[in-house]
Protein backbone atom coordinates (compact mmCIF):
# COMPACT_ATOMS: atom_id res chain seq x y z
CA UNK A 1 0.00 0.00 0.00
CA UNK A 2 2.62 2.68 0.98
CA UNK A 3 4.38 1.82 -2.46
CA UNK A 4 1.27 2.40 -4.41
CA UNK A 5 0.89 5.62 -2.26
CA UNK A 6 4.50 6.43 -3.34
CA UNK A 7 3.90 5.79 -6.94
CA UNK A 8 0.79 8.12 -6.85
CA UNK A 9 2.52 11.25 -5.08
CA UNK A 10 5.18 10.90 -7.62
CA UNK A 11 2.56 10.52 -11.06
CA UNK A 12 0.66 13.63 -9.64
CA UNK A 13 4.43 15.32 -9.02
CA UNK A 14 4.92 14.52 -13.13
CA UNK A 15 1.46 15.97 -13.73
CA UNK A 16 2.02 18.60 -11.75
CA UNK A 17 5.81 19.67 -13.19
CA UNK A 18 4.47 18.94 -16.80
CA UNK A 19 1.67 21.79 -16.14
CA UNK A 20 4.15 24.28 -14.96
CA UNK A 21 6.64 23.58 -17.90
CA UNK A 22 3.97 23.97 -20.61
CA UNK A 23 2.05 26.96 -18.68
CA UNK A 24 5.73 28.91 -17.90
CA UNK A 25 7.64 27.33 -20.94
CA UNK A 26 5.60 27.08 -23.59
CA UNK A 27 2.98 29.67 -22.78
CA UNK A 28 0.34 27.92 -23.19
CA UNK A 29 -3.46 28.89 -22.00
CA UNK A 30 -4.87 26.61 -18.74
CA UNK A 31 -7.88 25.45 -21.18
CA UNK A 32 -4.58 24.43 -23.78
CA UNK A 33 -3.26 22.34 -21.19
CA UNK A 34 -6.15 20.37 -20.32
CA UNK A 35 -6.00 19.74 -23.46
CA UNK A 36 -2.85 17.98 -23.89
CA UNK A 37 -3.03 16.31 -20.76
CA UNK A 38 -6.61 15.09 -21.21
CA UNK A 39 -8.05 16.99 -17.89
CA UNK A 40 -10.03 19.48 -17.28
CA UNK A 41 -9.13 23.11 -17.25
CA UNK A 42 -9.86 23.07 -13.33
CA UNK A 43 -7.34 20.52 -13.11
CA UNK A 44 -5.03 22.20 -15.02
CA UNK A 45 -5.09 25.18 -12.60
CA UNK A 46 -4.66 23.00 -9.62
CA UNK A 47 -1.63 21.05 -11.31
CA UNK A 48 0.46 24.38 -11.96
CA UNK A 49 -0.66 25.61 -8.66
CA UNK A 50 0.59 22.91 -7.09
CA UNK A 51 4.05 23.49 -8.65
CA UNK A 52 4.40 26.50 -7.87
CA UNK A 53 3.45 25.91 -4.19
CA UNK A 54 5.80 22.68 -3.77
CA UNK A 55 8.90 24.75 -5.04
CA UNK A 56 9.34 23.30 -8.57
CA UNK A 57 9.21 26.50 -10.28
CA UNK A 58 12.06 28.85 -10.95
CA UNK A 59 10.86 29.03 -14.53
CA UNK A 60 12.77 25.98 -14.61
CA UNK A 61 11.00 22.93 -13.61
CA UNK A 62 12.74 21.32 -10.26
CA UNK A 63 11.26 18.38 -10.58
CA UNK A 64 12.51 15.63 -12.37
CA UNK A 65 9.76 14.11 -14.86
CA UNK A 66 10.08 10.18 -15.02
CA UNK A 67 9.07 9.87 -18.40
CA UNK A 68 12.43 12.16 -19.03
CA UNK A 69 14.45 10.37 -16.84
CA UNK A 70 13.47 6.94 -18.30
CA UNK A 71 14.44 8.39 -22.16
CA UNK A 72 17.53 9.55 -20.70
CA UNK A 73 18.48 6.61 -19.22
CA UNK A 74 17.29 4.37 -22.74
CA UNK A 75 19.59 7.01 -24.64
CA UNK A 76 22.62 5.94 -22.11
CA UNK A 77 22.56 2.53 -23.05
CA UNK A 78 21.86 2.70 -26.49
CA UNK A 79 24.14 5.33 -27.40
CA UNK A 80 26.85 4.71 -24.35
CA UNK A 81 26.15 8.38 -22.94
CA UNK A 82 28.33 9.44 -20.39
CA UNK A 83 25.49 12.03 -19.43
CA UNK A 84 21.81 12.54 -20.86
CA UNK A 85 19.63 15.37 -19.71
CA UNK A 86 16.20 15.31 -21.05
CA UNK A 87 13.42 18.33 -21.35
CA UNK A 88 10.06 18.53 -21.55
CA UNK A 89 8.47 18.91 -24.37
CA UNK A 90 6.07 21.49 -25.31
CA UNK A 91 3.88 19.21 -27.13
CA UNK A 92 1.94 21.22 -29.71
CA UNK A 93 4.03 24.14 -30.25
CA UNK A 94 6.55 22.07 -31.94
CA UNK A 95 9.34 24.63 -30.41
CA UNK A 96 12.14 22.12 -29.36
CA UNK A 97 14.72 24.84 -28.52
CA UNK A 98 12.56 26.68 -26.35
CA UNK A 99 12.20 23.62 -24.26
CA UNK A 100 15.86 22.68 -24.41
CA UNK A 101 17.06 26.14 -23.47
CA UNK A 102 16.09 26.21 -20.02
CA UNK A 103 17.44 22.54 -18.60
CA UNK A 104 20.72 23.55 -20.88
CA UNK A 105 21.28 26.69 -19.00
CA UNK A 106 20.33 25.15 -15.42
CA UNK A 107 22.88 22.29 -16.09
CA UNK A 108 25.74 24.45 -17.37
CA UNK A 109 25.59 27.07 -14.30
CA UNK A 110 26.02 24.15 -12.16
CA UNK A 111 28.94 23.03 -14.43
CA UNK A 112 30.61 26.04 -14.45
CA UNK A 113 29.66 27.04 -10.68
CA UNK A 114 31.99 24.23 -10.13
CA UNK A 115 35.57 25.25 -8.19
CA UNK A 116 37.51 22.81 -10.03
CA UNK A 117 39.57 24.01 -13.37
CA UNK A 118 38.46 22.99 -16.53
CA UNK A 119 39.22 24.33 -20.29
CA UNK A 120 36.12 24.38 -22.28
CA UNK A 121 36.25 24.10 -25.56
CA UNK A 122 33.11 25.78 -27.55
CA UNK A 123 31.39 25.46 -30.81
CA UNK A 124 29.18 27.64 -32.28
CA UNK A 125 25.41 28.51 -33.14
CA UNK A 126 22.14 29.20 -32.80
CA UNK A 127 21.03 27.22 -29.74
CA UNK A 128 24.43 27.26 -27.96
CA UNK A 129 23.67 31.64 -28.16
CA UNK A 130 20.27 31.07 -27.08
CA UNK A 131 21.66 28.66 -24.18
CA UNK A 132 24.11 31.48 -23.00
CA UNK A 133 21.43 34.44 -23.38
CA UNK A 134 19.34 32.60 -20.30
CA UNK A 135 22.48 31.42 -18.10
CA UNK A 136 22.52 33.49 -14.90
CA UNK A 137 25.46 35.65 -14.07
CA UNK A 138 28.03 32.82 -12.17
CA UNK A 139 31.70 33.13 -11.19
CA UNK A 140 33.42 30.47 -13.16
CA UNK A 141 36.90 31.80 -13.31
CA UNK A 142 38.45 29.18 -12.57
CA UNK A 143 37.52 27.77 -15.98
CA UNK A 144 38.99 28.52 -19.51
CA UNK A 145 37.33 28.62 -22.76
CA UNK A 146 38.56 27.80 -25.99
CA UNK A 147 36.60 28.42 -29.32
CA UNK A 148 36.60 25.13 -31.53
CA UNK A 149 36.52 27.29 -34.58
CA UNK A 150 36.61 30.59 -36.24
CA UNK A 151 33.96 33.16 -35.95
CA UNK A 152 34.49 35.29 -39.27
CA UNK A 153 31.60 35.20 -41.71
CA UNK A 154 32.38 34.98 -45.36
CA UNK A 155 32.45 38.64 -45.88
CA UNK A 156 34.45 39.61 -42.73
CA UNK A 157 31.82 40.29 -40.14
CA UNK A 158 32.10 39.27 -36.85
CA UNK A 159 30.34 35.74 -37.06
CA UNK A 160 26.34 36.93 -35.23
CA UNK A 161 26.33 32.85 -33.58
CA UNK A 162 30.12 33.03 -32.12
CA UNK A 163 29.44 32.34 -28.44
CA UNK A 164 32.67 32.49 -27.07
CA UNK A 165 32.19 36.08 -25.66
CA UNK A 166 28.66 35.36 -24.49
CA UNK A 167 29.59 32.41 -21.98
CA UNK A 168 32.55 34.61 -21.09
CA UNK A 169 29.95 37.21 -19.81
CA UNK A 170 28.24 35.14 -17.88
CA UNK A 171 30.76 33.10 -16.59
CA UNK A 172 33.96 35.38 -15.97
CA UNK A 173 36.24 32.69 -17.54
CA UNK A 174 39.52 33.72 -19.51
CA UNK A 175 38.53 32.94 -23.10
CA UNK A 176 40.66 32.70 -26.25
CA UNK A 177 38.56 33.13 -29.51
CA UNK A 178 39.53 31.65 -32.58
CA UNK A 179 39.72 34.94 -34.54
CA UNK A 180 39.78 33.41 -38.04
CA UNK A 181 37.08 32.87 -40.65
CA UNK A 182 35.57 29.61 -40.29
CA UNK A 183 36.70 28.11 -43.41
CA UNK A 184 39.93 29.16 -45.58
CA UNK A 185 39.75 29.20 -49.52
CA UNK A 186 42.38 26.99 -50.90
CA UNK A 187 45.19 25.19 -49.57
CA UNK A 188 47.64 28.28 -49.15
CA UNK A 189 44.95 30.54 -46.81
CA UNK A 190 44.62 27.57 -44.84
CA UNK A 191 48.16 27.03 -43.73
CA UNK A 192 48.46 31.01 -43.54
CA UNK A 193 45.41 31.08 -41.18
CA UNK A 194 46.77 27.92 -38.75
CA UNK A 195 49.97 29.09 -38.83
CA UNK A 196 49.20 32.65 -37.07
CA UNK A 197 50.29 32.54 -33.46
CA UNK A 198 46.84 33.16 -31.79
CA UNK A 199 44.82 30.97 -33.74
CA UNK A 200 47.47 27.92 -33.38
CA UNK A 201 47.30 28.62 -29.98
CA UNK A 202 43.72 28.49 -29.64
CA UNK A 203 43.88 25.23 -31.51
CA UNK A 204 46.68 23.59 -28.93
CA UNK A 205 44.45 24.94 -25.95
CA UNK A 206 41.26 22.97 -27.19
CA UNK A 207 42.93 19.81 -28.08
CA UNK A 208 43.94 19.93 -24.14
CA UNK A 209 39.77 20.49 -23.37
CA UNK A 210 38.30 18.76 -20.45
CA UNK A 211 34.85 19.07 -21.84
CA UNK A 212 33.43 20.46 -25.14
CA UNK A 213 30.39 21.55 -25.72
CA UNK A 214 28.62 21.76 -28.90
CA UNK A 215 25.37 22.29 -31.00
CA UNK A 216 24.89 19.55 -34.41
CA UNK A 217 24.29 21.15 -37.92
CA UNK A 218 21.71 19.23 -40.87
CA UNK A 219 22.69 19.04 -44.21
CA UNK A 220 19.48 19.85 -45.74
CA UNK A 221 18.23 22.76 -47.74
CA UNK A 222 18.42 25.20 -44.70
CA UNK A 223 22.01 24.09 -43.50
CA UNK A 224 23.50 26.60 -40.80
CA UNK A 225 27.01 26.34 -43.03
CA UNK A 226 24.64 27.57 -46.26
CA UNK A 227 22.64 29.53 -44.46
CA UNK A 228 24.88 31.73 -43.14
CA UNK A 229 27.03 31.88 -46.48
CA UNK A 230 29.71 29.75 -45.77
CA UNK A 231 29.54 27.09 -48.40
CA UNK A 232 27.93 27.17 -51.87
CA UNK A 233 24.45 25.70 -53.04
CA UNK A 234 27.39 23.79 -55.28
CA UNK A 235 29.09 22.95 -52.50
CA UNK A 236 25.68 21.27 -50.30
CA UNK A 237 24.16 19.38 -53.12
CA UNK A 238 28.17 18.18 -53.23
CA UNK A 239 28.04 16.98 -49.49
CA UNK A 240 24.87 15.58 -49.85
CA UNK A 241 25.45 13.57 -53.19
CA UNK A 242 28.63 12.01 -50.93
CA UNK A 243 26.37 11.36 -47.94
CA UNK A 244 26.39 14.04 -45.62
CA UNK A 245 24.03 13.29 -42.12
CA UNK A 246 25.37 16.50 -40.22
CA UNK A 247 28.16 18.64 -39.07
CA UNK A 248 29.50 20.03 -35.82
CA UNK A 249 31.96 22.64 -35.55
CA UNK A 250 31.66 23.13 -39.40
CA UNK A 251 32.92 19.54 -39.78
CA UNK A 252 30.67 16.81 -41.98
CA UNK A 253 29.87 13.89 -41.39
CA UNK A 254 27.62 10.60 -43.04
CA UNK A 255 25.18 8.44 -41.30
CA UNK A 256 28.02 6.48 -39.58
CA UNK A 257 29.47 9.51 -37.70
CA UNK A 258 32.41 8.91 -40.20
CA UNK A 259 34.14 12.73 -41.04
CA UNK A 260 33.94 12.75 -45.05
CA UNK A 261 36.88 13.08 -47.05
CA UNK A 262 35.53 16.11 -48.68
CA UNK A 263 37.07 19.90 -49.70
CA UNK A 264 34.67 21.56 -47.63
CA UNK A 265 35.75 19.45 -44.46
CA UNK A 266 39.47 20.17 -45.63
CA UNK A 267 39.20 23.96 -45.66
CA UNK A 268 37.80 23.88 -41.97
CA UNK A 269 40.04 26.14 -39.85
CA UNK A 270 38.98 25.12 -36.42
CA UNK A 271 39.62 21.83 -34.87
CA UNK A 272 37.39 18.56 -35.34
CA UNK A 273 35.44 16.77 -32.64
CA UNK A 274 36.04 15.02 -30.43
CA UNK A 275 39.05 16.57 -29.71
CA UNK A 276 40.74 14.80 -26.61
CA UNK A 277 39.78 12.18 -24.47
CA UNK A 278 37.67 14.33 -22.20
CA UNK A 279 33.50 14.68 -22.56
CA UNK A 280 32.05 16.01 -26.08
CA UNK A 281 28.47 17.48 -24.79
CA UNK A 282 25.67 18.43 -27.76
CA UNK A 283 22.88 20.17 -26.58
CA UNK A 284 20.64 19.99 -30.24
CA UNK A 285 16.75 18.69 -30.86
CA UNK A 286 14.35 19.39 -32.92
CA UNK A 287 13.03 17.11 -36.17
CA UNK A 288 15.72 18.57 -38.38
CA UNK A 289 18.63 17.37 -35.56
CA UNK A 290 17.28 13.79 -35.19
CA UNK A 291 18.76 12.61 -38.25
CA UNK A 292 22.19 14.51 -37.61
CA UNK A 293 22.13 13.47 -34.09
CA UNK A 294 21.59 9.68 -35.20
CA UNK A 295 24.69 9.72 -37.47
CA UNK A 296 27.01 11.44 -34.01
CA UNK A 297 25.80 8.95 -31.80
CA UNK A 298 26.13 5.90 -33.79
CA UNK A 299 29.41 7.16 -34.28
CA UNK A 300 30.73 7.96 -31.14
CA UNK A 301 31.13 11.70 -31.65
CA UNK A 302 29.23 12.52 -28.37
CA UNK A 303 29.40 11.29 -25.06
CA UNK A 304 26.77 14.16 -23.50
CA UNK A 305 23.71 14.84 -25.11
CA UNK A 306 21.14 17.60 -23.68
CA UNK A 307 17.65 17.06 -25.49
CA UNK A 308 13.83 17.14 -25.62
CA UNK A 309 11.62 14.28 -24.90
CA UNK A 310 10.48 14.35 -28.42
CA UNK A 311 14.01 14.03 -30.04
CA UNK A 312 15.21 11.53 -27.87
CA UNK A 313 12.06 9.53 -28.98
CA UNK A 314 12.76 9.57 -32.45
CA UNK A 315 16.79 8.76 -31.43
CA UNK A 316 15.47 5.47 -29.59
CA UNK A 317 12.56 4.51 -32.51
CA UNK A 318 13.88 1.81 -34.86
Amino acid sequence: MAAGNGDEDRGRKDDAARAAWLYYVGGMRQDRIAEELGISRQGAQRLVARAAQEGMIRVRIEHPIAACQQLGRDLSRRYGLEMVRIAPSLRGSGDALKAITPVAAGYLESFFASSEPQVVGLGTGRTLKAVADEMQALDGSAHKLVSLIGNVAPDGSASFYEVVMRFADRTKAAHYPMSVPVMARDDDELALYQSLPHVRSARELAKTADTVIVGIGQIEDDAPLFVDGFITSEELSSLRAAGAAGEICGHVFNEEGQYLDHPVNRMMVGVRVPVTQGRTLCIAGGASKIKPLRGALTGGLLSGLITDEDTAAALLAD
